[in-house]
């Protein structure tokens, strides 16, 4: 047998022991049954012929008359001699006449003369264990010859059980040898299917250490389309997506470092132009005040989002809820962006329905920032269009604000990862590529839904869904 261990060693064990249990089982009942059978089929058959004879010794009422006949019987009438011994006992259990001759005038005082000579109660009685003076293994039946319903004699059957044990025996052999083919078929059916699951399962866990060791992206081949080969699937999928979420990681170290590296080098650029008094011309110096505060800016937002992003991973991320009104808060953000875009050459239009908006329970705080990244966005990505339009509007139970550029619009391709952290596609503008997934991260947590698809005529179109529940009472 070879050397198992682990899974495989446990299945084996268990199947191959459930199953050695029930052929041992078995085989164990069949073999009581059959010598029952085999043993109950002989002993109904000796107490018929001993009761047939006993009916017809009956009529002889003295056992002179009843040995007499004896002789002639057994010469003219009596078959199968060599097979079972024929015995006429007297009222003491005395062997008076045996067909063999050799138990003559012995006295066997086994169980069943006991029970046809008993006085009170005498019947016919059979017997099955080792002769007493031979020690072979016998069934004998003994059936009392009755007069006036006492026991003067007896008739007694006896035969080896030799043979039938043999036969009992060889059959016995037979169902175990047929066991044994069962439970070796068990066996390498098992030991097949076990290697089947416990080598790609080996082969799997081999390529999971790889991707532990850092070969991110590298693939299982799948060969069975079973649960094995989905398990197969998740882990080549998994590993994937680590790859991918490695090749972000690196992309966005080296794009952060970037957007750093830029605001900083004119922060200090102009700071030590400033402080050596390079700089005499006042309008100068406020330009460059300007450049170092609006840098200093840009490097606050970008730290503020990664913090959120941080707060995000690690489950730190909360909201303080309170009633807002949505649409002031909206329109709030929409007045403030509107002067910083007329004086980059971008007109912001707006859009109201009119409809009053119910208090909803949101965190003022995070929609603001959501609704601020995404005019930043709009204004980054899609400002050559030189417009945006925002609007907010009632459907159902649900609040629809809708930011929208006239720029180049989003490659198809690209659409289904904006909102993946790290992620920011094809585009050469400025960013770390994680402020739509903290958007989309502050919507879901309020129980909404943030949309991002290409506009009929061109340009992109941000969507957010928020739940606002019934009209107060009066509005």
């Amino acid at each position: 047998m070879p050397k198992v261990k682990g899974i495989r060693r446990r299945w084996m064990t268990n199947s191959i022991g459930v199953v050695l249990f029930v052929i041992l089982f078995a085989i164990a009942a069949f073999s009581v049954s059959l010598g029952s059978y085999y043993y109950a089929t002989l002993s109904n058959g000796l107490q018929t012929r001993a009761e047939y004879v006993v009916e017809f010794f009956g009529d002889y009422s003295t056992q002179s008359e009843y040995y007499q006949h004896v002789v002639t019987y057994v010469n003219n009438n009596y078959e199968g001699k060599d097979k079972v011994e024929m015995q006429f006992l007297g009222a003491n259990g005395t062997i008076r006449f045996s067909t063999f001759g050799l138990a003559a005038y012995s006295l066997p005082g086994t169980p069943d003369i006991a029970g046809a000579l008993d006085e009170e109660n005498p019947q016919t009685t059979p017997w099955t264990g080792k002769d007493p003076s031979t020690g072979e293994h016998i069934m004998a039946v003994t059936a009392p010859v009755l007069v006036n319903g006492r026991a003067v004699a007896a008739v007694r059957y006896v035969t080896s059980l030799r043979l039938v044990d043999r036969q009992m025996i060889f059959i016995v052999s037979i169902t175990a040898a047929v066991g044994l083919v069962i439970l070796l078929l068990v066996y390498f059916s098992n030991l097949y299917f076990v290697k089947s699951i416990v080598e790609p399962v080996a082969g799997i866990t081999e390529i999971t250490k790889r991707i532990a060791g850092g070969s991110y992206g590298v693939q299982i081949e799948k060969q069975h389309d079973d649960e094995i080969g989905d398990l197969t699937d998740a882990i080549n999928d998994m590993s994937a997506q680590i790859d991918q979420a490695e090749k972000l990681k690196s992309e966005f170290i080296s794009s952060v470092s970037h957007e750093l590296r830029t605001p900083l080098t004119a922060i200090n650029g102009w700071a030590e132009t400033i402080q050596r008094g390079e700089v005499r011309d006042a309008e100068d110096v406020r330009k460059g005040m300007g450049i170092i505060v609006s840098e200093a800016k840009r490097l606050t937002n970008m730290v503020e989002e990664l913090l959120e992003f941080s707060r995000i991973e690690d489950g730190r991320f909360t909201l303080s809820v309170e009633p807002v009104d949505l649409k002031a808060e909206f329109e709030d953000a929409v007045y403030t962006y509107r002067e910083f875009f007329r004086k980059d050459g971008i007109e912001l239009t707006y859009e109201d329905d009119e409809e009053e908006f119910p208090p909803v329970d949101a965190d003022p705080e995070r929609l603001r920032q959501v609704f601020c990244n995404l005019m930043d966005n709009a204004a980054k990505h899609g400002g050559s269009g030189g417009r945006i339009d925002c609007a907010i509007r009632r459907e159902e139970e649900w609040a629809l604000i809708t930011i929208r550029d006239y720029g180049p619009g989003v490659p198809v391709d690209e659409l289904p990862h904006l909102k993946t952290k790290f992620y920011k596609g094809s585009s050469k503008a400025r960013g770390s590529g994680i402020g739509l997934a903290v958007c989309d991260e502050i919507v879901g947590r309020h129980g909404g839904e943030l949309t991002i698809g290409n506009a009929e005529g061109g340009g992109c179109l941000v969507t957010i869904r928020l739940p606002v529940g019934m009209p107060m009472a009066g509005t």
